[in-house]
Order: C-alpha cells, then sequence, then structure tokens
C-alpha cells in the first residue's frame, strides 16, 4: 500500500522550538475545559459508596431542591442510549447508568446539572443511595477473585510466547535463578483535570473534551448516542497530560451528551481529582516469577516469565508483556504465562509502556541477579547474551543498536569505575550504588491521512486529526513537511485535534510520530510530484529536467548542477495560487481493510514483533547512580543517564525532552509511585497529589540523555522508530540494581521505600 519515498535528508532532525510553545508557556493554549462555551451548564458526578452490590434505591429529592440545579441525569435516564464496550476506543464495557449493579468503589451513580459548578458539586453530594450490599475482592489473594489464562482475551496478547524445551534446560542449567516480582496499582494524575463539554446545535453534537484519539472518539460515541457519526464533532486542539488515560472513551462522555440534549444548552463536566481514580483507568498491579538458567560462560540457556495482572469483573483487559521480554535476549529457551485476575475494581487502561514498564521491570532485576550470581558485570552479561536474531520465531531485528546504547550510556556514566563489590562505595554517611538495564518498546505505525496545501507564496498547512499530547507532534509534522517543500518553518501551519481533519490513528504506543510524518511524507511528494511536472514540462530554466534530479529548497526547485526555479514562478506556470494534497499512510503488511478501519475509528498497528519479515524495536541503556543514606536510609538519584536508539529523530529538542521526562518517570516508579487500596472495601486511599507520590524538583538532579545515530528504513517511510514511552521502560529496574549494590538488599516490590532498607 505504500508508495516508495526517497530516503530523509538527515538522520537527526534540527532542535526546532515547538511551534506552540509559546502559546503553552504564555497560558494563550486552550484546553477543551478552558475553551469559551456561552450559557454553558455545570455538571458534577455522584459515585457510589461501595464496591460490589446493587443500588436498590436512589436518594435525590434533597439534591434537587438545592437552588441553581437543572437536571439530574440517573437510572433510565441513559436507556435509549447503547451501552459502552470494552476495547481500544471504549474503556470499559460496564454502563454505571444501564446497570443499577455496583463493579467498583466511585462508580457513577448520577450526574448533576446546575447553573453553577459549586450548585452542581452541594448537589452531587446530597444524592445518596441505598444498598445491596456485597463484599469485594480487592486484589491479589483476595478472597472470591477470578483467575484465568490472558492468552486471546485481549488484543496485547494473542499468545503465551514460548520456545524450545524450557522445563529440560532450566533443569540442566549450571547456574539458575527463580524469583518473584512485583509492581503496584498507579494512577494517571495529569496537570490538566479530565472533562467533557457537550454542546448540540440541532442535530449536531460538538464535545470539547482531552482525547488522544477524536475519530474512535467520533465513530463511538455516535454508536452509545444511535445517531450519525457525520452529526458529531469531537475537538481537543491540546491535551495537559495524557500518557494512555485519554485514549479510550468512558461512559461519561454520553451521559454527559444526554444531559445537554435534556436541558437544551452545553453542559461542562470536570471530573475531580479524587474522582478520577475511580472514574478513568489506571495501571494495573502485576506479579512476576522470573526463572532464569544459564551455563558457567553467562550465555542463557533457559528463560521463563509468569506474569499475572488485576483487572475488573467484567472486563479482560490485560496488557502482557511477555512477547517482549521474551524476545530480549539470546535464550536457548522461552517459556512464559500470563494470567487475568478478576476483582472488583474499576477497568484499568494504558498507562505510558503499558506492557514493558511492568514486565521489564521484573526482567532486568533478574538479569542483575543472575549476573550477580554468575559473578559477572552486569553489562558484559548482557552483551554476551545479545542476540542476531530474536529467539521466538528466528526472525532478524530490522535494526538492534543495543550494544551501541551500553556503549555510549557506559562511558559517560563513567561505569568502568565501578567497584563491583556490594557496599563498596560511599562518600561520607552516604552508601554509592550504580546500576543499569536495558529499555525497549516496540515500533510501530499505523494507517494514517494528512492534507498539505501549499500557496504560490510559499504557505505551508498541514492537516491531521492526530493530537498534541505534549509530544511535540504539531512541530514534527511541520518540520516534514517543511523539509520535503524546502521552506522555512515560519511558514508553517499544523492543525490538529479536531475530529473534521483528515483522521489519525490513537495517540499511544508511540506510534504519533512515525504514522503521521509518513502520511505528511506523503501528502508532500504528491505536491512535489506537480510541481516537478509543471517546473520540467515548460521552458523555464529546469525544461527537460528528469524529475528525479529535482529536489526543493529555499522556496525553490532545484536540480543537481545548480539550475533553479523559483516556486512562485512554477505556481504561475500551472496558472494556479495553491496545491493541495490528501494522501493516505498504510504500513508494510496492512490489510485490506486497514484504510477503512481509519475511518471508522480503528487503528491497526503493524511492526514491533508481529510483522512477518522482521523485529522492530527501540532500544536504551540507562545507568543510575544512588545513595543511601547509612543512618536514615533515604534514598536519592543524584544521576542518571539514558542512552537511546530510535532511527530517525525528527527533532533533537523534543525527543530529549520526551526521554529525560520517561527518566524522571522511572524514577517516580521506583521510588515514589503506588494507589494504596484498601483490601476490606476495595478502596483506593491516597486519591490526590498530596498522598499519591511523585517526583518533584527537589528528587531530580543530572539527567543525560544520548541519542544514538541509527538508520531504519524498514520500519516506515520516514524513518521513525517512536521513543515516547522508550524512556521509563528500565529506569526501575536500574534503580533497584543500583539499590542493591550500595545496600546489599534486593527489593523487587515496587516501590522501593525507606522502610524496605530498614526492615530486611
Amino acid at each position: 500500500m505504500n508508495q516508495a519515498a526517497p530516503a530523509p535528508k538527515e538522520n537527526q532532525g534540527e532542535p526546532v522550538v515547538r511551534i506552540d510553545g509559546r502559546l503553552k508557556v504564555t497560558g494563550q493554549a486552550s484546553y477543551p475545559a478552558d475553551i469559551a462555551t456561552a450559557n454553558v451548564a455545570y455538571g458534577a458526578l455522584a459515585t457510589s459508596s461501595i464496591a460490589r452490590g446493587k443500588v436498590s434505591k436512589l436518594h435525590t429529592d434533597d439534591a434537587r431542591a438545592v437552588p441553581g440545579v437543572l437536571d439530574i441525569v440517573t437510572y433510565g435516564d441513559m436507556d435509549q442510549t447503547d451501552t459502552p464496550k470494552f476495547g481500544n476506543t471504549g474503556a470499559s464495557s460496564i454502563a454505571p447508568l444501564h446497570d443499577k449493579t455496583i463493579f467498583h468503589d466511585g462508580q457513577i451513580i448520577a450526574l448533576v446539572v446546575a447553573e453553577t459548578f459549586e450548585a452542581a458539586e452541594e448537589a452531587s453530594m446530597l444524592i445518596r443511595a441505598d444498598y445491596e450490599d456485597e463484599s469485594p475482592s480487592a486484589s491479589f489473594d483476595s478472597e472470591g477473585v477470578k483467575v484465568e489464562p490472558a492468552a486471546g482475551k485481549s488484543p496485547m496478547l494473542q499468545e503465551d510466547v514460548k520456545a524450545g524445551d524450557f522445563d529440560a534446560a532450566y533443569a540442566s542449567a549450571a547456574v539458575k535463578i527463580d524469583q518473584k516480582y512485583s509492581t503496584p496499582t498507579q494512577h494517571h494524575n495529569p496537570i490538566e483535570l479530565f472533562s467533557t463539554t457537550a454542546m448540540w446545535q440541532g442535530d449536531q453534537l460538538t464535545v470539547h473534551e482531552p482525547s488522544q484519539n477524536v475519530t474512535g472518539w467520533k465513530i463511538e460515541l455516535a454508536r452509545q448516542l444511535k445517531i450519525d457519526p457525520a452529526n458529531v464533532r469531537i475537538v481537543s486542539p491540546y491535551v495537559g497530560g495524557a500518557f494512555g488515560s485519554k485514549g479510550p472513551m468512558t461512559a461519561r462522555t454520553a451521559i454527559v451528551a444526554v444531559a445537554a440534549h435534556r436541558v437544551g444548552r452545553p453542559v461542562r463536566c470536570v471530573v475531580s481529582r479524587m474522582q478520577a481514580f475511580n472514574t478513568q483507568t489506571y495501571r494495573a498491579e502485576t506479579r512476576h516469577r522470573i526463572r532464569i538458567g544459564a551455563g558457567k560462560d553467562g550465555r542463557i540457556t533457559a528463560f521463563g516469565h509468569e506474569g499475572w495482572e488485576v483487572t475488573s469483573r467484567p472486563d479482560p483487559y490485560v496488557v502482557g508483556g511477555t512477547s517482549a521480554t521474551g524476545r530480549m535476549y539470546n535464550y536457548d529457551s522461552v517459556l512464559t504465562h500470563v494470567s487475568i485476575v478478576h476483582a472488583d475494581r474499576n477497568t484499568p487502561g494504558y498507562m505510558r509502556s503499558p506492557p514493558e514498564t511492568p514486565y521489564v521491570y521484573a526482567l532486568e532485576n533478574a538479569m542483575d541477579e543472575m549476573a550477580v550470581a554468575l559473578g559477572m558485570d552486569p553489562v558484559e552479561f548482557r552483551r554476551i547474551n545479545e542476540p542476531e536474531k530474536e529467539p521466538i520465531g528466528g526472525k532478524p531485528f530490522s535494526s538492534r543498536s543495543l550494544v551501541k546504547c551500553y556503549d555510549q550510556a557506559a562511558e559517560a556514566f563513567g561505569w568502568s569505575k565501578r567497584d563491583a563489590a556490594v557496599g563498596s562505595m560511599r562518600e561520607g554517611d552516604w552508601l554509592v550504588g550504580l546500576g543499569c538495564a536495558t529499555a525497549i518498546y516496540p515500533t510501530a505505525s499505523a494507517p494514517c491521512a494528512a492534507r498539505v496545501r501549499l500557496t504560490a507564496d510559499g504557505q505551508v498547512r498541514v492537516q491531521c486529526g492526530s493530537h498534541e499530547i505534549g509530544t511535540g507532534v504539531r512541530t514534527v509534522a511541520g518540520q516534514m513537511a517543511a523539509e520535503r517543500l524546502g521552506i522555512g518553518m515560519d511558514k508553517v501551519s499544523v492543525e490538529m485535534g479536531d475530529s473534521t481533519l483528515p483522521p489519525a490513528p490513537v495517540s499511544g504506543g508511540s506510534i504519533s510520530t512515525a504514522s503521521v510524518c509518513s502520511a505528511v511524507l506523503k501528502a508532500c511528494d504528491a505536491v512535489r510530484g506537480k510541481l516537478f511536472a509543471a517546473a520540467v514540462a515548460g521552458d523555464g530554466p529546469l525544461a527537460g529536467s528528469g524529475n528525479a534530479k529535482l529536489d526543493m529548497e529555499q522556496e525553490k526547485i532545484v536540480a543537481i548542477g545548480g539550475k533553479s526555479a523559483r516556486l512562485s514562478d512554477v505556481f504561475k506556470v500551472m496558472q494556479v495560487g495553491a496545491i493541495e494534497e490528501y494522501a493516505e499512510f498504510a504500513p508494510r503488511g496492512s490489510t485490506p481493510e486497514a484504510l477503512k478501519k481509519l475511518y471508522a475509528g480503528q487503528a491497526e498497528f503493524h511492526g514491533g514483533d508481529q510483522d512477518k519479515e522482521s523485529v522492530k524495536y527501540a532500544f536504551g541503556a540507562e545507568f543510575v547512580e544512588v545513595r543511601v543514606n547509612s543512618y536514615t536510609r533515604e534514598i536519592r538519584v543524584p544521576r542518571i543517564v539514558g542512552a537511546f536508539a530510535a532511527g530517525r529523530i525528527m527533532n533533537t529538542r523534543t525527543a530529549r525532552s520526551q526521554l529525560m521526562g520517561g527518566m524522571i518517570w522511572g524514577i517516580g516508579q521506583a521510588l515514589h509511585e503506588a494507589t494504596e487500596i484498601d483490601r476490606r472495601n476495595a478502596r483506593y486511599v491516597n486519591r490526590d497529589l498530596q498522598d499519591y507520590l511523585v517526583p518533584v524538583n527537589a528528587d531530580i538532579k543530572q539527567v543525560d540523555v544520548i541519542l544514538v545515530p541509527e538508520v531504519d528504513l524498514d520500519v516506515n517511510p520516514a524513518g521513525v522508530k517512536g521513543l515516547g514511552e522508550l524512556g521509563n521502560v528500565g529506569t526501575a529496574a536500574a534503580v533497584a540494581s543500583a539499590v542493591y549494590h550500595a545496600t546489599g538488599k534486593r527489593i523487587r516490590d515496587l516501590p522501593i521505600r525507606i522502610d524496605d532498607l530498614i526492615s530486611r
């Protein structure tokens, strides 16, 4: 489905300042809940106070008596709509106002609409429910949970990967480990709160809501409301933090849309941070068992990885990261298995590098333990097990620069100065530990469309229904257009975040830059083709030149040898004031229905380990120094170095920012983040930023990012691998490794806290 495109001019793009940077830092960028809306009413959610049972009666009289209350949407009011669906577009199949069954604590039981936010919030707190209460199952080991095999239950895990005879290889291994690891529940806490603003004009519905998938939401919301998708518009110009939390649409959107229709005016519902813990998705807690067998030479002969993940009662959500861990190194044999644990909780969802963050944490912790058991340097142990082909299907890697990443990061970090003896390095009262770990993320792209318009005076407009979630995709899309059309960035405008624009896939899975830039590249090349044809056909300076010898730069069409024609002159020959081209990109190997799925709001990902010809991954190596106070046991991370290879880097400034942010998040995962659960009531306890801990400036010192050059045109026409989710994958394991090196205490359960080091 792809047309061949010329290779990109440079492997690493210029560090262009974000085209929307000034708007953001001056407060002029309009986020969905900021958009001025005339005659808007305000909505506030009422939620359940139990985690399992049924609503027998709802008391709303006191709420309706609050001055300014316009309406209350609750049970029976959504009967004319369809129920949500679980999947990539919908967060959960739980339909809170279609069914009085309570599946989790904090489930929506009503939406109050009032003239003011204060009135809506007051009224929502006055709603009371009578329940038929049941004892909930909170998590692992709780009585009443249901455990089932995960393979085939979710698109994220089709099968449990395996290769060779693991049992025999593990039994005969000279050196072996068998350890368990765990990661906690973690919640998205974006600075921008979750919100929905719905407004009707006749039968036309417009929704302003922070979204990573405006095309998909348009289709899904129309399905739920039983209306024509052509009558639905989703607008999300900027997203103030997402990382997966704003990818699937929740049940709230349809409820607010119904409320707006009932009261005959726009309704805006901004969800409180506390309620977001229950009404949005989160990263589920996981457990792992890792078994590794190796020869005394350090070569791994057996790798086994079992995983368990918590989900809700009705939805089989699973991330299943064994597909990546089972292909990481040169294992002779592999055995994996993942299980789903159904509990009385809201359905989890995607959080930055959903499978890799918890699963690679377990693997890389185990790799460090194995290196210690072998008496081998952890970097050398990984180097010895560097594969030529992946072990499951024997396919080559499209490119694999992991060793280069380790070489460059180790040199910059000063790894050679590390004393391998545990507890041997210290400075005053501080024990010093050094650790490392591998980062890995599958390289994928998805069908995408884009429209590019070039005018005679050199103005370029790029339109694509992708999303600026903070990664800088507007800027890199503009850079691609500027490069291909020979125009300065000051003349490029980019429109995104609107379902009326050419459709794009969900902004997740590190696919946006690759997918959008590939579509923009195709549209630009179509514009180039028309200009080149006109330039060589006339009697101008390029007459008779072959198209293949032409390029565009500085608002000119240039030929090898130095001849050129001004862009404006070529437009005069064509007798047009502008050229506009619409292009569709579909990755190699796409199904015939791939583009149809794009317009239907479904993203067909291609790449990673699912490609038939090669395995496509981005790689990185992360090195961390920790300081552990010998008296108080407080932990500090004074420096971290990461080297990453991710194909073509469209913009080194935005790339470094993404990777730096990922590593900082990784420090948070290692030492801070955890959602505490009251196991008696299946209730989240620390539902605010006072008690849900994240790193602050004082926790972060020196963070160095190295961009390792890598060319891989096999992944997509743009040569982009994507890196937004790569940076945080290895950090937590590197921190755990460093803590062990400093203290001799092996902490396998995240987060690592002071009490872990005191009590062991």
